[in-house]
C-alpha cells in the first residue's frame, strides 16, 4: 500500500484542522492508485476511486487528479454536543448502520464521523436521515463526495 496525500483548502476559521490528508491506496502502476479508505477532510474523492499521484522531491505522493469514480460516496457527520446524541460518534454510526452505511469515527479529539456509502446503499434514505438529524439537532453534516443522484434528491 502507498499513502497518497491531498492538499486541503482551509477556511478562515481554520477548518479542516490540517493542510493535507493522506489516504491509503493500492498502487496500480503508471502513477495510478486505487484509494483504500474513506477520507476525513478531502472533498471530491472516496474509497475505490482511481487517482493519479506524482512524487515530490522527498518521495511523497501528491494527488494529481481523479481518473475513475469508484462508485462510493462520502458524507461527514459531526454530532452536536448540545443535541440529543451529546456528541456521541458511536451513536452516529449506530443511526446509519441499519441503512447499510459503514463509517469510522476520528475519535474523541475531533468528533467527526466519515460515512462510506457503497453503490448498493439507498441514497434517498441516507440523505433523509442526514436532513432529519440536522433538523432535530443531532448533528451537522457535509457532503464530501456525492453523486448527481444525491444532489437531485
Amino acid at each position: 500500500m502507498a499513502k497518497v496525500r491531498f492538499r486541503l483548502d482551509r477556511s478562515e476559521d481554520g477548518w479542516p484542522p490540517a493542510d493535507s490528508e493522506g489516504l491509503w491506496a493500492e498502487p496500480l502502476g503508471n502513477g495510478r492508485y486505487r484509494l483504500d479508505n474513506t477520507p476525513w477532510f478531502v472533498r471530491g474523492s472516496s474509497a475505490d476511486d482511481v487517482v493519479s499521484a506524482v512524487a515530490d522531491e522527498d518521495g511523497v505522493l501528491w494527488f494529481s487528479q481523479t481518473l475513475e469514480f469508484g462508485g462510493r460516496q462520502t458524507i461527514r457527520v459531526i454530532p452536536r454536543s448540545d443535541g440529543p446524541l451529546s456528541g456521541d460518534s458511536r451513536a452516529v454510526l449506530d443511526a446509519f448502520s441499519p441503512l447499510n452505511v459503514t463509517g469510522e469515527s476520528l475519535g474523541e479529539q475531533l468528533k467527526i464521523v466519515a460515512l462510506d456509502l457503497g453503490p448498493d446503499v439507498d441514497v434517498a434514505a441516507v440523505k433523509q436521515l442526514c436532513i432529519q438529524g440536522k433538523t432535530e439537532r443531532w448533528w451537522h453534516y457535509e457532503e464530501g463526495n456525492v453523486t448527481p443522484e444525491w444532489l437531485g434528491l
